[in-house]
């Protein structure tokens, strides 16, 4: 791991909260979805139940401090986490803030993974338990500070009680309370069981560290799960057991919005093993056995006729062509931003350049296919399940089994992947809970094949873009305009966000207001435009979501409107991009690790190309060669300033594995045949190897004034940086993606 930190000035943050939620004992499926996806500034601070802590002080075992902090007799320090971990590392940056503000011992540290249930059962205390966005961390760090700064003065005042001094006069380090003037010192688990029957501070009289105080967080600490993994304790979702298990296998419709016409289990019926079929809603069947591949092989043998509708004849071309239209046409469009006036400035252009991108539909990819077990009974119904979003598969698991949300409770498991496909859709939930339902008393793993997993995903949303520009007679860049036409995620998952047929979300990164995803470029005339065009393939985040598209296409086209221009790739961006500090600090940190214009070896040729998203700032150089058509990229600084670093090790792995994501974007499409997917499998979708990585350099450039994701924001400039690097190499911009529509294989 290479990682270079810049150093920056620090400052004080005085985020605030708001309002609580309340809790509702009969919910909605729809409501609790609404509830919980908007709940994060309508909750108030609840680090402690009172009722819960009364009991356990009495015991000598472990005990609740507040909901986030437990203690055992032996200063063992378990903190409970909210968010999904699927290898990103936020459990033990989640943990490390709350430790930062505990002053316990690191080393004595140990994570509790809480469910929906608990979090709803106590007013949802533990707040949005949704992993996604590159949230998990920036969305959260402030009541989980709190949270631990409670607990810390909890126990400061039970040890000043305890020794009739007033709590000023005691401090805490490393899990030891100390009086300086007695010389006296208590451990954290000798006054825990008292710390825990105080009343909670109030979140107002709660002062947070400086970050440049930061002992804990901010550093480079080791993941709390490594250990798990590589002793192979962890267990994932698809790893559950449970006493007479049943298995299921499910198939949907082959084409998309098709419909289950008819089915005859007559033959597998008899087959041994086999214990029943579940038909699921009117659009998908499940075989259900003792066995997964008995369920499987069943399922595949068993005669099932498909109502596909008009859908059959889509193609991959006809959807083209449907994104086409949208490039030109007056309708079903509009411009998010409008600066200036374009079409004047770019008819008086001394030099004119207009481009057509396009990219494609890609999978997930998830190593860990969609899998949940579920256990029904009349009264109640339990679910082990990967899922980014616990309280939505609470929800569908609620669906599913058409038993109140009370009487249901989900395991969140370690995922094996998530990238977004476990976030939004709980449809595998939802399925499990159907199947479980016929087969009452008894656990049922619904786990999905390789092919199901790959043909039924809701993919990153197919696009493309029409990019124009104009050039002074000095090669400054004086119109620029951009449309986009392609698929709508908000029209598939959240409709009610789509208001009077505007959907911004598909413009991320060309927003014009700062904070999240603020395109960085100063042009006097500026058009963007968005042309919804929906297809019959369900799409969804993948991650980055929209940044990724929205970044090859604007920072291709640059480089050929820089190149246009006569000047540098570099200069071109950074006379645009005197307005936004921010996105130029972080370009040029890149343009210095890469070493900019240096003379490289012979037919190595680079490129650059920047992008914010996530509420970060991201840079990339890319070193590549091309020759007889094979692309290998030999070295790739990548930068980033997502405001604060939680843990500096963690920032720059998940920096680096974007890469590994990116060039699955790059070598890799799910394309449309007769309505259904064709790429099955990894057989036929490429999936970056290892031997295809370059070398990676990160820079961090933290300016501890904000607070940025990190799981999602690089990814988007990596692809535009190869494909730049790759016209500075051929002469030849590639506008269409996959490389193998330019005739260029990535190796």
């Amino acid at each position: 791991m290479n990682t270079t930190t810049l150093a920056s000035t620090v400052s004080d943050e005085t985020d605030s909260s708001s309002t609580s939620l309340m809790k509702k004992s009969a919910v909605s499926r729809r409501s609790f979805l609404v509830s919980t996806s908007a709940s994060v500034s309508a909750l108030t601070l609840g680090f402690h139940v009172p009722s819960f802590a009364k009991e356990e002080a009495k015991a000598s075992g472990p005990v609740e401090v507040n909901a986030w902090v437990v203690i055992h007799p032996d200063d063992r320090c378990v903190i409970r986490i909210a968010r999904a971990e699927m290898g990103q590392g936020s459990s033990t940056g989640l943990a490390q803030l709350v430790a930062e503000e505990l002053e316990c011992d690191w080393k004595k540290v140990s994570l509790e993974f809480i469910t929906p249930g608990q979090n709803l059962a106590r007013d949802r205390v533990w707040k949005n338990m949704s992993t996604g966005g590159s949230r998990g961390i920036r969305e959260s760090q402030e009541y989980v500070r709190q949270a631990g700064a409670a607990a810390r003065m909890m126990l400061i005042q039970a040890a000043a009680t305890q020794w009739g001094v007033p709590a000023s006069d005691v401090s805490a380090k490393d899990g030891i309370l100390h009086h300086e003037s007695s010389k006296r010192s208590l451990h954290y688990g000798q006054v825990s069981a008292q710390a825990a029957l105080l009343s909670p501070p109030d979140v107002k009289t709660i002062r947070l560290k400086n970050p440049k105080d930061w002992t804990i967080a901010g550093k480079p600490a080791k993941r709390l799960d490594t250990a798990h993994k590589v002793d192979g304790s962890l267990k994932y979702a698809i790893d559950h057991r449970a006493k007479d298990m049943l298995y299921a296998a499910i198939k949907a419709s082959p084409v998309f919005e098709g419909k289950l016409k008819s089915f005859d289990a007559t033959a597998i019926l008899k087959k041994r093993g086999i214990k029943g079929v579940v038909k699921l809603d009117d659009n998908a069947i499940a075989v259900v056995a003792d066995s997964w591949w008995r369920a499987k092989t069943a399922l595949e043998e068993m005669p099932i006729v498909w109502d596909e509708a008009n859908n059959g004849q889509v193609s991959s071309q006809s959807i083209a062509e449907h994104l086409k239209e949208g490039l030109t046409s007056d309708k079903n469009v509009f411009a998010d931003t409008n600066v200036g006036q374009f079409d004047d400035a770019y008819a008086a252009s001394a030099k004119k350049l207009e481009a057509v991108y396009s990219t494609p539909f890609v999978t997930h990819a998830c190593m860990e296919p969609m899998n949940c077990t579920v256990l029904y009974t009349s009264e109640r119904a339990q679910a082990w399940v990967p899922s980014q979003n616990a309280e939505a598969a609470l929800a569908a698991l609620a669906d599913g089994s058409g038993l109140p949300i009370e009487k249901c409770e989900a395991y969140n498991q370690t995922l094996g992947g998530g990238f977004g496909r476990r976030g939004g859709p709980q449809d595998y939930v939802r399925f499990a809970a159907l199947v479980a339902k016929q087969n009452p008393g008894r656990p049922v793993k619904v786990l999905w094949s390789r092919e199901e997993d790959m043909t039924h995903d809701y993919y990153r949303p197919i696009g493309q873009c029409l990019l124009q520009a104009g050039l002074d007679e000095q090669g400054n860049l004086k119109a620029l305009h951009v449309r986009v036409s392609g698929q709508s995620i908000n029209a598939y998952l959240a409709p009610h966000n789509i208001v009077g047929g505007k959907d911004r979300r598909q413009l991320q990164g060309y927003w014009p207001e700062p904070g999240d995803a603020q395109l960085g470029y100063t042009v006097p005339n500026l058009k963007i435009e968005y042309a919804m065009r929906n297809t019959h393939v369900p799409v969804g985040a993948w991650r980055g979501v929209n940044t990724n598209q929205n970044a090859i296409y604007l920072e291709s086209f640059m480089e050929e409107v820089a190149r246009a221009s006569g000047k540098d790739s570099l200069a071109f961006r950074q006379s645009m991009l005197k307005d936004h500090p921010q996105h130029l600090r972080v370009l040029n940190a890149v343009a210095d690790k890469a070493g900019w214009g240096r003379t490289l070896p012979s037919g190595v040729f680079q490129g650059i190309a920047q992008f914010m998203g996530y509420g970060s700032y991201t840079a990339a150089v890319a070193e590549v060669s091309v020759k007889d058509g094979k692309v290998k990229v030999h070295r790739l600084v990548l930068a980033t300033n997502s405001g604060h670093v939680v843990n500096t090790n963690q920032v720059a792995a998940q920096v680096e594995g974007s890469v590994a994501y990116a060039f699955d974007s790059l070598q890799s499409e799910s394309s449309v045949l007769n309505g259904r997917i064709v790429e099955t499998n990894f057989d036929k979708y490429k999936i970056t190897r290892m031997v295809q990585l370059p070398k990676i350099e990160t820079v961090l450039a933290p300016t501890f004034n904000f607070w940025g994701g990190v799981g999602e924001p690089t990814i988007c400039v990596v692809a535009p940086a190869v494909i730049n690097a790759i016209f500075r190499a051929t002469g030849q911009p590639v506008r269409s993606l996959p490389l193998k529509n330019s005739g260029l294989e990535l190796v």
